[in-house]
């Protein structure tokens, strides 16, 4: 995604082959006005099929790449600063990418029909989503669902620090 154009648009031209060296995915490029300055936003994520999240250091390392391509190619006219970052546990869930990220995780759902689901998101494609709700699996359409969200569980994560 790219919001925004001419100079995002150029940003990502330049940063996009960065980001495919390192593995991971473009999520959005954004170049806005700051004053006397420009802000360059660049969101980056893991790849589809990776589970976990982006850590720090390969985001500093990617941030660094990101960097000297820009200086390099100078898509951007006059003073910017560069914000990389990932999208985080509070982005909406809302493309099939974002729910395979997801697996693992706790998730709400919101469907169509205006219900919700919850559980933990065992699996995702193009024909659904199979959620894990206690000892129970439910199968539900992609077509279905409007957006999801992840909730943040502090004790799914002690856990699995105990289990390392």
């Amino acid at each position: 995604m790219v919001t925004g154009s001419g100079p995002a648009e150029r940003v990502r031209d330049v940063v996009a082959p960065v980001v495919a060296h390192a593995g991971l995915h473009l999520e959005d490029v954004q170049v806005a006005p700051a004053g006397r300055r420009t802000v360059v936003r660049i969101v980056i994520d893991l790849d589809d099929d990776a589970v976990g999240s982006l850590d720090a250091d390969t985001l500093a390392i990617v941030s660094r790449g990101i960097s000297a391509a820009l200086d390099a190619a100078d898509p951007v006219k006059g003073a910017y600063v560069l914000e990389v970052s990932t999208p985080g546990t509070g982005r909406p869930l809302t493309e099939l990418r974002h729910f395979r990220r997801a697996r693992t995780r706790l998730v709400r759902l919101a469907l169509h029909d205006g219900s919700v689901a919850a559980g933990r998101l065992l699996e995702a494609d193009a024909n659904g989503l199979v959620l894990a709700d206690g000892d129970a699996t439910v199968t539900l359409p992609f077509s279905s669902i409007a957006r999801g969200t992840v909730e943040v569980e502090l004790s799914h994560i002690e856990s699995q620090e105990e289990d390392a």
